[in-house]
């Protein structure tokens, strides 16, 4: 059944931009592949900084800059995303058994769930401010000082915050994406089937 909102053309075809019963739309697949490519941004920012970087120098606040405004910017994506999916019918399930059915819905919902833990998270263990590409900056979390309404200092609130983020980003997001990316690549060479084709324009 679609969602409310869902809208057809009236010759029972969609519009290019729009999804259908077989395929995403231009709007569900530039949001899925900026989202990407926004992730693979922050993880590369975040580990260079590590890796490569000293601690206050230039190269090192830049990637740690670069790591927040993909941030914010995944954040925001997320949020049409969600909006677009609600909006939007989805295509019918690939061919296969309820298990597999299960764990794709179940694995879509982790995702979803991570892409909007991971920006807030991110942004409230956050101690500095976002210079959002010469538009103004974001304040931290910090600077707001909302987290004194909980009763708590600084270092108490971001701890468990940053423990969330740190470690959820380490481990928990790459088993998420690898699988993801994994049942994409089954299905197209294994089971041969359209479910990656109908993310690709």
């Amino acid at each position: 059944m679609a969602p409310a909102g869902a809208e057809q053309a009236n010759d029972g075809q969609s519009p290019s931009w729009a999804n259908s019963s077989e395929r995403y739309g231009s709007v569900a697949q530039a949001l899925h592949w900026s989202i990407a490519v926004l992730f693979l941004v922050c993880y590369v920012a975040v580990y260079y900084r590590h890796w490569f970087t000293l601690p206050k120098t230039p190269a090192n606040w830049l990637a740690l800059q670069t790591h927040l405004v993909a941030g914010v910017a995944v954040a925001a994506l997320v949020v049409a995303r969600v909006f677009w999916f609600f909006r939007s019918i989805q295509p019918d399930d690939a061919p296969g058994t309820r298990f597999e059915h299960l764990a794709s819905h179940g694995m879509h919902r982790a995702l979803y769930l991570f892409m909007i833990v991971m920006p807030i998270s991110g942004y409230l263990g956050t101690g500095v401010a976002i210079e959002f590409m010469g538009l103004g900056d974001i304040p931290s979390f910090k600077d707001t000082g909302l987290f004194t309404s909980l009763g708590v200092a600084w270092e108490a609130f971001e701890k468990p915050v940053d423990f969330v983020h740190k470690n959820s980003g380490a481990y928990l997001v790459w088993v998420l994406v690898l699988l993801h990316a994994g049942a994409a690549l089954f299905h197209h060479y294994v089971k041969r089937d359209d479910v990656l084709r109908r993310m690709l324009p």
